[in-house]
Parts: structure tokens; sequence; C-alpha cells
């Protein structure tokens, strides 16, 4: 392996998604190709239907692509089987999602501490509790997510997120259910654990400022990538 993709946690080589349709095949993504360094922050960015949120389930293994290809942390997905991908995300990434996905019959520590827990941490409900902490909830430990607001409940499922220390975090419009004052709440928290652990963050988002808040910016439109640039202020590192 050269020393430039051990640098790239994601390289992303020719990625192309087609579904087959009544009217006959649709093509979400043509040709993708894009590499992302270890520690580094990106925004995807697209309108409505570009194809973004399918890449981002592309990179993280939800999806598999028609061809081209992923390499996660130097693993390539499409030699991989669904179990196989699934062990690389409980041991590498972290996810956040728009909708929180908490789950219901869970209390905020209980939420956090599951996927430490599965993946055989010791110290599940310790590394639970500091995370909490961190994100300003340590005074709703044995709350339920319908006694959380909004903000609050985002707030746990970063938590969650980032439990395992992942090495890549996958954030799919993390505040698009909030108002204003939780939103920023959530991006800062997102950025701040980012650069405290060190971990690669990949999001999608309509927001043109939070978009500039990441080291570089992805242009998704109609299935292909138009733009792939730095943000002001930031050493080019494409």
């Amino acid at each position: 392996m050269s020393v430039l993709s051990q640098l790239n946690i994601i390289q992303v080589k020719g990625l192309n998604k087609t579904v087959s349709t009544f009217e006959g095949d649709l093509t979400i993504l043509s040709d993708i190709n894009f590499s992302v360094k270890s520690g580094e922050s990106v925004a995807i960015v697209g309108a409505s239907g570009s194809g973004k949120s399918t890449l981002l389930s592309l990179l993280a293994g939800l999806d598999t692509a028609s061809s081209g290809d992923v390499f996660l942390d130097g693993e390539a997905l499409k030699t991989l089987d669904e179990e196989a991908r699934a062990r690389i995300r409980a041991q590498k990434v972290g996810f956040v999602f728009q909708s929180f996905m908490l789950v219901q019959s869970l209390t905020a520590l209980e939420n956090v501490m599951l996927p430490a827990e599965l993946a055989g941490e010791i110290n599940a409900k310790q590394q639970a509790t500091e995370l909490l902490e961190q994100v300003g909830l340590s005074h709703r430990l044995s709350h339920y997510p319908s006694q959380l607001s909004g903000g609050e409940q985002q707030r746990v499922a970063i938590a969650r997120a980032f439990v395992g220390m992942p090495k890549i975090l996958f954030a799919d419009e993390p505040s698009a259910n909030l108002d204003s004052k939780n939103g920023h709440l959530i991006e800062n928290l997102l950025f701040e654990l980012n650069k405290a652990q060190g971990t690669t963050l990949i999001l999608v988002t309509h927001d043109e400022h939070l978009a500039q808040q990441c080291d570089r910016i992805i242009h998704i439109d109609g299935g292909k990538l138009i733009d792939n640039r730095v943000t002001e202020g930031v050493a080019n590192v494409v």
C-alpha cells in the first residue's frame, strides 16, 4: 500500500449507481472519483435528487455500486459481503441521521451504550456517560427519547455515533429537523468532536454556511461530481 493510499481513508474510483425502473435504467451516480484524507471534514452538497444521499450510502457500505468501487480505510467494499461490510461499519464508522434514529424503549444512556456493548466494550457505560456529559446531557441519562427535545435527541445520537471512537463519521442532514439555535449547537458539536477525536467527517447538507465550515466541499449535480474544492483559508489537500 502506498503512502498516499494510507493517508486516504476513503477512495472513490469510477463509482456508478444505476437502478431499473418501469421506464428503463435510471442513472443516479455517474463516474464519481475523489479521495478523503484521514481527519478531513468534507461536505457533500447538491439539490434534492442529485444523488448525494445515495453517494453517502455507498461510501458507508449501506448500498452497493453498479460499478466502480469505494475503498474504506484500505478495504475494497465491492469485494465484501454484507456481513463483512457490517463488521467494518461496527468497527470504524459512526452515523448521525436527521431523524435521530434512537431506540425509543432505551434511555439516553442505554442508547449511547448500545453500539459499545455490541462491540464488546467492557467500559461501555463509562464511555457513554462521558460522551453525554460532553454534549451537555449529564442530567438526562435516564430519560427516554420521548422525554427529550429534538435538539437533545440529536445530541444523544451524536454521543452514540462517537462512543466507539470511529475513524469515520457520516452525517446526513444532521441539523435539518432542528431550529436554528439547536442546529448550530449540533453543528458545533460535530466539529468539536471531529477535531478532538481526529475523526474523518463526511456530511450531506443543503446548508451552504455549514458546508463552508468543512475543509472541502464536493458538489454533486445530476449524479455527477461537478466541483471538488477546498474551502477558503484551508490548505489544498485534494
